[in-house]
């Protein structure tokens, strides 16, 4: 299920990457779920690309990504449930490796892969770390997800008896699926390759990147740390939101310093500098904070 609002110069990238992959019509249902798109004819370019084989569905307005992720899951037949957003990608053996993982270990409510981080024109820009030596259901992992997001919706597919039994993304926009994810491992085994099978994009139209402006990232991550206490042993919640807190005010500060240097955007800086130390206070940060606001005064 392929969510996708203006992203239009992606999403061929994106649907091609799967259809390499295709199982045919009676083991995968590929469907554009499009959010009312205004940067393209989206109908047209899933005709083009999919030949018939891609269902497309849209939406009779925007009704945001929540509700666009909803419509993802609820018109979806399958049981085993990918949401692949427009802009990002799989990698050739995503498919057959996820469904191994599910027929290894039938216990299990979601299986994802390691995955890279890519700019907009597809560019490299890391990987995530190794979570496991070879497939296999991490351990402790629902204390090791709860500390910083480790996943992305394009590396993880989830069964469809688990959104059924536990309900979809809801709260904020930012940092909802880590909220999922936790969500699951609350409940769930969760299974794991350290196979690079997947990639997430970084750009300057995502919803991730627009949240920068505003500082709403920060707000929305705090919403989503307090929100994961709940599925958490009552004796380890003060000390993974402490770390959590302060993994992502550093984490951010260092980003909002990319980002001048990148685009000199003081709008972004600002923001960032000012939610960070909401979040977190200690020596460190206030000294990264200082220097990076000194450079904004200097322009340098």
């Amino acid at each position: 299920m392929i969510p996708v609002y203006n992203c239009a110069h992606y999403l061929k990238e994106t649907l091609t990457s799967v259809l390499m992959q295709d199982m045919g019509p009676a083991q995968m249902q590929i469907e554009v779920i499009d959010d009312a798109s205004t940067d393209g004819d989206i109908a047209s370019l899933v005709a083009e690309i999919g030949q018939g084989r891609v269902n497309y569905f849209r939406q009779p307005h925007n009704v945001g990504s929540l509700r666009n992720f909803e419509t993802c899951l609820n018109r979806s037949r399958g049981q085993l449930i990918h949401l692949l957003h427009g802009d990002d990608k799989v990698y050739n053996g995503y498919y057959k490796a996820i469904a191994s993982l599910f027929d290894s270990f039938p216990e299990i409510g979601a299986a994802f892969c390691r995955h890279n981080h890519i700019d907009e024109i597809g560019q490299f820009l890391g990987t995530t770390n190794v979570e496991a030596v070879s497939e296999s259901i991490l351990s402790d992992w629902l204390l090791r997800l709860a500390t910083i997001q480790r996943i992305q919706y394009s590396s993880i597919t989830v069964k469809r008896e688990v959104y059924e039994q536990l309900g979809g993304f809801y709260g904020v926009t930012y940092g909802e699926d880590w909220e999922m994810w936790t969500r699951i491992a609350h409940k769930y085994p969760i299974a794991y390759t350290p196979t690079v099978l997947a990639a997430y994009r970084m750009h300057s139209t995502s919803i991730s990147t627009q949240s920068l402006q505003t500082g709403q990232n920060l707000r929305d991550l705090q919403w989503v740390i307090g929100t994961i206490q709940q599925y958490l042993p009552a004796n380890k919640r003060n000390e993974i939101k402490r770390n959590s807190l302060k993994k992502y005010a550093h984490s951010y500060l260092g980003r909002a310093n990319h980002e001048w240097v990148k685009s000199r955007n003081k709008q972004i800086v600002y923001a960032q500098i000012k939610g960070c130390l909401h979040m977190h206070q200690d020596m460190l940060l206030y000294l990264k904070a200082a220097y990076l606001y000194s450079r904004l005064l200097l322009n340098y």
